[in-house]
């Protein structure tokens, strides 16, 4: 329902209000930031809707409501109706012959005070009422969430970089973007690559990325036994701070205090100082609800930068990359074998080895092509296709390749007494779904280890029975 968020990599923070009970969302909705955090990510039906029931007490028929339609926008209205009683903020009652909905007035409440601007609460953050002599200026700031932001990145293409906290590193790995390195090398123990997903994340826009770290988040507090509520609240009061004005720290709850450290390490928070009594919230909290992408804050280096493409591809599989930031050059590093590298501009091939070194870390083909497809030069955009296909038809050869194979635990079974037990196996084990592979001219049958014992007691069954016939 709620318009911004939606992302196939867990980013969808509707879904997740969704997924939330009454009594926990009433009390989300409590808060008027938080209220109007949400009335900002809704679609412009669902806002338009609320603000028409806004100053109503009384229930509204939907046939009525229907009335308010254009005739573009003819059963629409409906629709948004039906998304906002997922999210608890309309109630859709049977009244006879017709529906009727009336707005949740905890919601109603909430989002009144938040637009005039009553009630004594500190929703929005407490600014500071003392002048901060080290006021970091907006540029800093910008910089700082870059820097921030950019170094989980960079843990997660595998670029050798400071250690990160322990904290980001789980988030990594519980999210699936990260998972442990399958080697019996101990010095590599312990040691994470990046997934599939986590490829497929590179690609989104960042506010969705963001939205999935927090997401991400609140499932972890969740297991430490954190204030659901209270993370929720922090989360979207962020999104209604203003960039570069400092707030207390002092009207936080235990829980938002503890939160202040994990954010920084993303770059939504900025704190000089540990124990500093005020905070700073970065263009990638503000832009949490606000429905713009904080894809600006981290230009020009960084992946929302070449928004223009940046890649030309020739049919020889050569790659010209004309960029300067690390940051691309280390995702392009994951499938392409780099030969040079200049001031603005890397040079590399696209091989067999390194698109099957991507392919194990569970990279796949499409995300190759698409990966290339959506930075690709503009002067690449012009032709159609966009990508050589010779290029595209090779990564996916080179993937099928690779699936060819696959990899079982097995047991043999030879040395049959005669062709009639050798069928009678080889039925019973395909019949199972235990058989792997069998050769009708060596007698042989191989079956899965999970099938292993239970062709093992058939078979010495068979073998028991044709003794006692003997006999």
């Amino acid at each position: 329902m709620l318009a911004e968020a939606s992302s196939p990599i867990s980013g969808n923070v509707g879904q997740y209000l969704e997924s939330l009970p009454r009594p926990v969302l009433d009390r989300l909705f409590a808060q008027p930031a938080t209220c109007l955090a949400i009335l900002r990510l809704l679609p412009d039906l669902a806002k338009h809707t609320i603000l028409r029931l806004l100053y109503t007490s009384m229930t509204v028929k939907i046939s009525d409501i229907e009335t308010w339609e254009t005739h573009e926008y003819s059963g629409q209205f409906s629709h948004a109706v039906t998304g906002l009683a997922k999210l608890h903020i309309l109630s859709i009652k049977n009244e006879g012959s017709h529906k009727s909905v009336h707005i949740n007035s905890v919601f109603q409440k909430s989002i009144h005070n938040a637009l005039v601007g009553s009630g004594s609460h500190t929703s929005f953050g407490m600014p500071c009422e003392t002048i901060d002599k080290h006021r970091p200026s907006i540029a800093f700031l910008e910089t700082y969430a870059k820097e921030c932001w950019e170094s989980v990145l960079h843990y997660l293409v595998g670029t050798p970089s400071d250690k990160r906290p322990k904290a980001i590193v789980k988030l990594l790995e519980k999210s699936g973007l990260m998972a442990p390195i399958s080697s019996t090398n101990a010095a590599h123990n312990g040691d994470l690559r990046i997934t599939s997903k986590g490829f497929q994340f590179l690609l989104q826009d960042v506010n969705v990325q963001i939205w999935a770290f927090l997401l991400q988040y609140l499932e972890m507090a969740e297991q430490l036994n954190m204030e659901l509520v209270e993370v929720l609240n922090f989360f979207f009061q962020l999104g209604s701070l203003e960039l570069g004005q400092d707030y207390s720290v002092e009207v936080l709850t235990p829980t938002q205090k503890h939160m202040l450290d994990d954010l920084k390490h993303l770059g939504l928070i900025y704190q000089r100082k540990k124990k500093s009594t005020r905070f700073y919230p970065t263009h990638l909290a503000t832009s949490l609800t606000s429905g713009a992408s904080a894809g600006a804050v981290l230009s020009p280096r960084s992946l929302e930068a070449d928004s223009d493409g940046f890649i030309i591809i020739e049919t020889n599989y050569r790659v010209y990359a004309y960029t300067d930031s690390p940051l691309q050059i280390a995702v392009l590093s994951l499938f392409i074998e780099m030969r040079v590298r200049f001031a603005n501009m890397v040079i590399g091939i696209i091989t067999r080895d390194s698109v099957r070194e991507a392919l194990a870390k569970g990279i796949s083909a499409e995300q190759i092509i698409a990966y290339l497809t959506t930075h690709a030069h503009p002067e690449m955009k012009k032709g159609s296709p966009v990508l050589p296909t010779t290029i595209v038809d090779q990564v996916r050869l080179w993937e099928m390749e690779r699936n060819r194979l696959r990899i079982s635990r097995g047991h043999l079974y030879q040395m049959f007494s005669g062709e009639q037990e050798y069928r009678e196996i080889l039925k019973y084990a395909t019949d199972l779904g235990y058989e792997l592979w069998h050769s009708d001219s060596k007698r042989l049958v191989v079956v899965s280890a999970e099938g292993h014992e239970h062709i093992k007691v058939f078979f010495s069954k068979q073998r028991n029975k044709q003794l006692g016939a003997a006999k």
